[in-house]
């Protein structure tokens, strides 16, 4: 029963303001607790999408510095350009009709066929900007079209502008070219 006592004279009753004051306090200091819990989420945020910022710019500059040069031979131009080359295919003596809108479609090959000029096997070089030789390439062309240059027949040869060339899709197409290839 002392201990019951001594419970009693030690818990003292609060009166309504002090109740008041004490809940004030505790609402002050959940917001406190909260607002440093957002500051400390914040700077969290910050500080992660600066340090993937940083990775990133310092990949790139990696990527950069390490990234072989390509000799200036490797260029055929610098500049956009617009060529055309003509593009006859023989099988057994028969001329094929090259298809028409080879390369275009959804995504805009540069190096292309339209309708109408490619029954005369006109191939259109279309470069925006920087073009390197293996950008233009006779290989691209039938990469673009889907064909391997070899599926044709056998012992294919090849001339550029009426003399022999064995370069095949190696071949660096030039504007005014006129390429035949003949299978047998």
């Amino acid at each position: 029963m002392e201990t019951e006592v001594k419970q009693n004279e030690t818990i003292r009753q609060l009166t309504k303001k002090e109740r008041k004051e004490e809940r004030r306090t505790d609402k002050l200091r959940a917001r406190n607790e909260n607002a440093s819990k957002k500051h400390n989420n914040n700077l969290g945020s910050w500080g992660l999408w600066i340090l993937l910022t940083m990775v990133i710019v310092g990949a790139f500059a990696w990527y950069v510095i390490k990234s072989p040069s390509l000799p200036e031979s490797d260029f055929v131009s610098r500049a956009p350009f617009h060529w055309h080359t003509e593009l006859a295919i023989y099988i057994k003596g028969e001329k094929q009709i090259i298809p028409a809108e080879i390369g275009l479609g959804t995504l805009h090959q540069p190096i292309h066929t339209h309708i109408g000029d490619n029954e005369q096997g006109l191939i259109h070089l279309e470069f925006n900007g920087v073009a390197r030789k293996e950008d233009v390439m006779l290989g691209r062309f039938f990469k673009n079209w889907g064909k391997d240059i070899r599926s044709f027949g056998s012992n294919m040869s090849m001339t550029v502008n009426d003399v022999a060339n064995t370069e095949y899709e190696n071949y660096v197409m030039k504007d005014g070219d006129r390429i035949e290839l003949k299978y047998e």
